[in-house]
């Protein structure tokens, strides 16, 4: 299915730059402070069943991350966890917050190599304050047309986006390290979907791959993206 792409989304975290590492060295730090009281992988489900029910109040992020840590330390001592396991918590919280950026490789040369023939949009969901943190030291954000930072990514908010700042999905494409949130609900739209594969996977953003679409790529990394793009326009 030949025809010009007028716009190109990439998502941020563990696409363009690091981020899941950090939560996995925080879970490793928690289930050492937490070891007099649960082993580490029934402490890793209790968090991850407490970070499914939060995302709904909290969001996407480094709070609701934190939050529910404290909440899943609450629970396996049965509120009595101590007051310097707590405060190491929020320590935890306040460095990944403060923890530099570091670009994945080609993240730059493929935003640049598509800036110069395309609109190239930011789609990001997460705590907005961090994200423009991240955005502004990465030093990618003046190669984008448009930054949009959601609480959610589904097909109707791909829809909405593309069309606003582009030409509609069915000229778009996204790129993203996440099947759930970048790739599955962006075909689902109409538009592109090619996921670009990252070594740590946080288990609520796993989803099956949309083999059966013929509007579903996957690459190696983003050093792939520009040729892709150039053969998805040759058909």
């Amino acid at each position: 299915m030949a025809g010009k792409l007028t716009t190109i989304g990439f998502d941020a975290d563990d696409t363009l730059w690091h981020n899941e590492r950090f939560f996995r060295i925080t879970q490793e730090r928690f289930a050492d402070l937490l070891d007099d009281f649960a082993d580490p992988d029934h402490l890793m489900e209790r968090l991850l069943e407490a970070e499914k029910r939060n995302i709904r109040h909290y969001g996407f992020g480094i709070k609701g991350f934190v939050l529910s840590m404290i909440e899943t330390a609450l629970d396996v001592t049965e509120n009595r966890a101590p007051g310097p396991v707590i405060r190491a918590l929020i320590d935890a919280g306040q460095d990944m917050l403060q923890h530099p950026i570091e670009l994945l490789p080609h993240a730059r040369e493929a935003v640049e190599a598509l800036a110069d023939s395309h609109r190239v949009i930011l789609i990001t969901k997460g705590d907005l304050i961090d994200q423009e943190r991240k955005l502004a030291q990465s030093g990618l954000g003046d190669l984008f047309d448009g930054i949009e930072i959601v609480s959610n990514k589904t097909p109707e908010v791909y829809a909405e986006i593309f069309t606003r700042l582009g030409d509609g999905p069915a000229s778009g494409l996204m790129a993203g390290n996440s099947m759930k949130s970048d790739v599955v609900p962006m075909v689902e739209a109409g538009g592109w979907g090619v996921y670009v594969p990252h070594g740590l996977v946080w288990e609520i953003e796993r989803a099956e791959a949309p083999e059966q679409s013929d509007r579903y790529q996957a690459i190696d990394d983003l050093g792939a993206l520009t040729a892709l793009v150039k053969r998805i326009e040759e058909g």
